[in-house]
């Protein structure tokens, strides 16, 4: 997924009110919308590195977006509205080994009255949790803060087994070169419980990490997960 115009950069000032950031570029504070709901443990501290991208549309409120924090050396993409674009990208550019053979992609399926999953891929499922958590210096983690959400989508996708269809968590990893993945259970212990339930009956998990720069973000390689 390449960025339509170029990044700016500048130094993260705050997060408040959990979607908007003050941003220092060239000696003036810029408020951004920040597109990430969760914790953003570990992300926040004054002065790191950020990239901002920055829109014309006349009917936002905010002209600039939080893309990208600079911790530890690591670029970490916190744009969670990006990750199905990424995703896109890598499943019809082959990139990602388990849906190398799929024909058919279908964004935002309908499995139920209330529950829509990421995509379907002829008879997968593949729903993609955004990963930004970096505790240890290479291990990346999900969740950052408790997700009724995603206790809701194993259960469903355990269901989706009976109904015939495969299913897949895609842990979507924009940590750059980080190297393994592993479930957050002292974050939410009953996530944790339920993804080995899932496990046990047949759901598929994997983590992929991105390359990340000021020029795109796309999908580079699998990495393992510590908790299989």
């Amino acid at each position: 997924m390449k960025f339509t115009s170029s990044l700016i950069k500048g130094k993260l000032i705050k997060r408040y009110k959990r979607f908007f950031t003050d941003i220092e570029v060239n000696n003036k504070i810029l408020t951004a919308h920040c597109p990430n709901t969760g914790s953003m443990m570990g992300l926040l501290d004054k002065n790191n590195q950020v990239w901002l991208t920055h829109h014309n549309d006349p009917k936002r409120k905010l002209k600039y977006t939080l893309e990208m924090i600079k911790v530890n050396q690591r670029i970490i993409g916190v744009n969670t509205h990006r990750a199905n674009r990424i995703v896109k990208h890598a499943l019809e550019n082959k990139l990602i080994d388990e849906f190398k053979s799929v024909k058919n992609i279908k964004a935002e399926f309908k499995y139920s009255d209330d529950t829509r999953f990421d995509f379907l891929c002829d008879n997968k499922i593949l729903e993609v949790k955004n990963v930004t958590l970096m505790r240890d210096k290479d291990v990346a983690e999900f969740p950052d803060a408790v997700t009724t959400r995603g206790l809701k989508h194993l259960k469903r996708l355990i269901n989706s087994i009976k109904k015939g269809y495969k299913p897949y968590v895609l842990f979507l990893t924009q940590i750059q070169g980080i190297n393994s993945f592993k479930i957050a259970k002292d974050i939410d212990s009953n996530y944790f419980k339920d993804y080995l339930e899932a496990k046990k009956a047949g759901v598929n998990f994997l983590a992929y990490r991105c390359c990340l720069n000021s020029k795109e973000i796309k999908i580079e390689k699998k990495i393992k997960i510590l908790n299989d």
